[in-house]
């Protein structure tokens, strides 16, 4: 399909956690709608309930977050907290913290070089 709205009925979602050796705290279930996924690029909707993982980028994301509320710790002492309308970017080379305080649903567009 050459246009295709960006929504969760757009894709079978896939359920995950974070891998328990990443974890800091809760139980977060992680729902991806993977909407594009060709050549490195993907695209979609994800959301998470509420927990905190550790994390660490290869590749760069856009998001803009759609619900809820998290707060991302970078291990460079970088800190932003996000909800509903705010859109930011992860770089490669990135690592800290993804704090979910309320069930947060973004969208996304990831590249690998």
């Amino acid at each position: 399909m050459l246009l295709e709205a960006l929504t969760p009925a757009a894709a079978e979602p896939e359920i995950t956690r974070p891998d328990p050796a990443k974890l800091v705290e809760g139980d977060p279930v992680h729902t991806t709608w993977n909407v594009e996924d060709e050549n490195g690029l993907y695209c979609g909707i994800w959301q998470s309930t509420p927990g905190a993982w550790r994390a660490s980028y290869e590749e760069w994301e856009y998001c803009r977050i759609l619900t809820g509320r998290a707060v991302i710790e970078g291990d460079d002492g970088s800190r932003l907290e996000v909800g509903p309308g705010d859109a930011f970017v992860l770089r490669p080379g990135f690592s800290g913290i993804w704090r979910v305080l309320e069930t947060l649903r973004k969208d996304y567009v990831i590249l690998y070089r």
